[in-house]
């Protein structure tokens, strides 16, 4: 067993070129994992913006996160969190904007990742693609309604939409959010860093 088992799946990922083929600008995984990490966020895939980077939430709808999350950049991009997407690459653009995940990274890389984080208390579920994958059957009909019964899924999950600037009418649609949801998203967050 290598001395470091994280980091060498970690090099196994960024090494990886299953989906090549169906990647506009080409494969660039982008996830950042750490075996300290208290707080695990599975989100969507990364944007072009990203991509071009190559850090994890680097764009707008990382700022709302960091904001809806309660947490200054210095901590979201410490060791204490973990970024483990659906799809670790750049899926392209669509007619209505990202593309999704590709379908082969989460069932090829996440059960090799997900028991190396023992340490994960908390995993936020940032769209409709990680709370299928993660929920399964007891996610709700809807991702609204999934975000609305949030406390049915703690400690160990907390359901969110995703963040981007375009779901600000999603937000405004619906107040039990900033009301009810954010409150309790930045308690759950802290606890787990604590």
């Amino acid at each position: 067993m290598p001395a470091n088992p994280l980091a060498s799946t970690l090099a196994d990922v960024r090494a990886c070129r299953v989906c090549e083929h169906a990647l506009p600008l080409g494969p660039r995984p982008v996830l950042r994992l750490d075996t300290g990490a208290r707080v695990l966020i599975i989100g969507q895939a990364p944007g072009a913006k990203v991509h071009a980077s190559g850090v994890d939430w680097d764009d707008a709808s990382g700022v709302r996160l960091r904001d809806w999350l309660g947490v200054s950049s210095a901590v979201f991009y410490s060791a204490r969190f973990g970024v483990m997407p659906m799809g670790f690459c750049y899926p392209g653009r669509g007619a209505s904007g990202d593309l999704p995940p590709r379908p082969e990274c989460a069932p090829l890389w996440h059960p090799l990742l997900l028991p190396q984080l023992r340490r994960v208390r908390l995993t936020l579920l940032v769209g409709a693609y990680a709370q299928h994958e993660m929920l399964g059957g007891d996610r709700k009909a809807s991702l609204t309604d999934t975000v609305r019964a949030f406390e049915e899924y703690l400690p160990r999950f907390f359901p969110l939409p995703h963040p981007s600037p375009r779901n600000a009418i999603w937000q405004r649609r619906n107040p039990w959010f900033d009301a009810d949801c954010l409150p309790a998203l930045r308690r759950s967050v802290a606890a787990a860093l604590a």
